[in-house]
């Protein structure tokens, strides 16, 4: 249980670009006008169990299957390529069916701890310590809550200029943390 500054920043950086938290501030917004009410403490604290509570056990979970983790890096490698792709070309692989509900889902789940997150977390875990993880988790569901609070604002101040080219700035380095991912784990599988 060695906290390590560059760890956190690095597993910090991968869960904010993986959330997308500021690129989905257009969703967020078009939630609360729909749905009037966001609450966001709870979507917060309920993405932040989700996550702890998969970094935990989703191992234990894939041992049952019969899947090894490094196989479940690669598997996670490849849909963080894929996320990566619809964030920098602005297209969308993943289509889900309308919310009937707000904050838990879909904000909590699949909007912020979705599939992609729930993977990057394995994927991490065979490469950073659990604590600088659960450090991350933590400031990650901190500036989730400051956005999921202040998104009008956020908007407003960004535009939609300002929020596209963060999406993409954010997808490039998806893409690199991706093929890193792969790579590292590709070779374990085959050693």
């Amino acid at each position: 249980m060695d906290f390590n500054f560059k760890e956190f920043i690095s597993a910090t950086m991968i869960l904010f670009a993986i959330i997308d938290i500021v690129g989905n501030i257009p969703l967020i917004v078009l939630f609360r006008e729909k749905f009037k009410v966001i609450e966001s403490e709870k979507a917060s604290i309920i993405s932040l169990l989700i996550m702890v509570v998969f970094l935990y056990i989703g191992e234990a979970l894939l041992n049952l299957l019969g899947v090894d983790i490094n196989s479940f890096a690669v598997a996670g490698s490849i849909i963080i390529l894929f996320l990566a792709t619809e964030m920098i070309l602005g297209i969308k692989l993943y289509k889900d069916n309308n919310p009937k509900t707000a904050s838990v889902v879909p904000i909590a789940f699949p909007l912020i701890a979705g599939p992609g997150t729930l993977t990057t977390l394995i994927s991490i875990k065979s490469e950073y310590n659990e604590i600088n993880i659960i450090l991350a988790i933590i400031f990650n569901m901190i500036l989730v809550y400051i956005v999921l609070k202040s998104s009008e604002k956020l908007q407003k101040v960004l535009g939609s200029q300002g929020i596209n080219i963060l999406r993409k700035v954010f997808g490039i380095i998806l893409l690199a943390i991706g093929i890193k991912l792969f790579t590292t784990n590709i070779k374990l599988i085959f050693a």
